[in-house]
């Protein structure tokens, strides 16, 4: 048996995020992972599905070389050679993690650990006593009831992320992140793409407008979509999939992609034994990620917050400042960037128009159409900058759909999270040619004096 200052149970995001901080501040960290150190995100989710991306990126400016001057021919996809660049940039990261932590000194277990007892994790038949217990075991790809994946016909992304062909036909279960980058990989590789969503819009927890213009950039694109309908069965053959929704429309294809979104792993691990509060899977804690089991706390997919990987460095960092006995502030959740990395992009940070106004809060909004932007018309995408803003205040969100429009963040969340005002970001001098450009003309024709938007 033994005693550490953390005993952290799951190395993903929020897990190694906590363990790096927590070894930096002195504490004594023993980091207990059940498959492969940095979890979901390196292995499962960020990395390998914006690897995928980029090839498909590729492929796109393969069949469009002609557009920019350049002659040049597409034959195909060899999905052998995509896998071998995805998975070697996940070796790559995942090898530089390993590295990492082993030189903090943070002692790292590789199993499946349990919660005994409120200070205690049980793992390869070894105990572990913390002073401090963090929950961090992450997420899985949920599906429907009556809805069995069997990894071939019926898929989750993690089966989607190690295909060995791709598939000349494919039906998308869910319009939200994953649904829809999925969507553009496919596409992009040449498949016939269907998504069908119950609610009215794709990515429908961002802006309304950001939804409809992916859907736009969508259908130009070939991306087919069924929305605002819900699914009632699927069948499969030896050929095919056939998906039947609840108004009676059918859709078959040669994979079913269940893309319902991701559950909380909280079962069996001995939380509510414990008695960690725990409400339709999740663990429940507060602004500090604290659970109300004094010395227990739960940080990343595990708890119901925002299911991004930055999120879950953010609440690492918080609970080791906190046990270190830093006070750090609480997470402004309001404040985390938000990006659909499909083609096109859809960022955000901030509330969305519907969101500022349910707060009672008098708005203002401004669209610039990146149609005016020098670099966007070099780049041949189209989209645009939404801000909205407190009447007379500050900016309440940013929301941005386009080629490469996540890089501009880093920018929109500073303006959001330093509660700046048109006024303020108007005189910044933004470089030319560049799509950052294009945030420093919205905020001039919102502060009133527009260059080349119309004001």
């Amino acid at each position: 048996m033994a005693n550490f200052d953390l005993v952290i149970l799951g190395g993903g995001s929020g897990g190694y995020a906590c363990a790096l901080r927590a070894s930096q501040l002195g504490l004594s960290v023993v980091l207990i992972e059940k498959e492969k150190l940095g979890g979901t995100c390196l292995h499962r989710g960020c990395i390998p599905t914006k690897a995928l991306l980029h090839s498909g990126e590729i492929a796109d400016n393969a069949r469009d070389a002609a557009e920019f001057g350049v002659k040049a021919e597409f034959h195909s996809i060899d999905m052998a050679g995509v896998n071998s660049y995805k998975d070697g940039v996940i070796a790559r990261l995942h090898k530089g993690l390993q590295g990492l932590v082993k030189s903090r000194g943070i002692t790292y277990v590789e199993g499946l650990g349990k919660l005994v007892s409120k200070d205690t994790i049980e793992v390869n038949g070894e105990k572990y006593v913390g002073k401090n217990i963090v929950l961090a075991t992450g997420s899985y790809a949920k599906t429907l009831p009556g809805l069995e994946i069997d990894g071939e016909r019926i898929i989750t992304s993690d089966h989607a992320l190690h295909m060995e062909k791709v598939p000349k036909s494919v039906i998308v279960l869910g319009g939200g992140v994953i649904g829809c980058e999925f969507a553009s990989v496919w596409r992009s590789f040449g498949a016939e793409v269907t998504i069908i969503e119950a609610l009215p819009h794709l990515v429908a927890l961002e802006d309304e407008s950001s939804s409809k213009q992916l859907e736009r950039a969508f259908r130009k694109r070939g991306i087919n979509f069924e929305l605002g309908t819900k699914f009632k069965s699927a069948t499969k053959s030896k050929k095919d999939v056939t998906v039947t929704l609840e108004d009676g429309k059918t859709f078959s294809a040669e994979v079913l992609l269940v893309a319902v979104g991701r559950g909380p792993v909280s079962e069996n691990l001995g939380y509510e034994n414990a008695g960690v509060k725990i409400e339709r899977g999740y663990v429940i804690v507060d602004e500090k990620c604290r659970t109300n089991v004094p010395g227990i706390w739960a940080v990343g997919d595990l708890i119901p917050t925002l299911q991004l990987a930055h999120v879950g460095f953010a609440e690492g960092i918080l609970v080791a400042e906190e046990i270190a006995g830093l006070n750090p502030r609480p997470i402004n959740y309001d404040g985390v960037p938000r990006v659909t990395y499909s083609e096109p992009e859809v960022a955000s940070v901030g509330l969305t128009t519907a969101g500022a106004k349910a707060r009672g809060l008098d708005v203002v909004e401004l669209n610039y159409d990146l149609a005016g932007n020098g670099k966007a018309q070099i780049l041949k995408t189209a989209g645009s900058i939404k801000l909205v803003a407190q009447k007379d205040g500050p900016i309440l969100g940013i929301h941005m759909v386009g080629s490469r429009v996540g890089e501009l963040l880093a920018e929109a969340q500073l303006i959001f999270n330093w509660q700046a005002e048109a006024i303020d970001v108007a005189p910044l001098i933004h470089a030319h040619p560049t799509l950052s450009e294009a945030m420093g003309e919205a905020h001039l024709a919102l502060a009133g004096k527009p260059l080349h938007a119309h004001g």
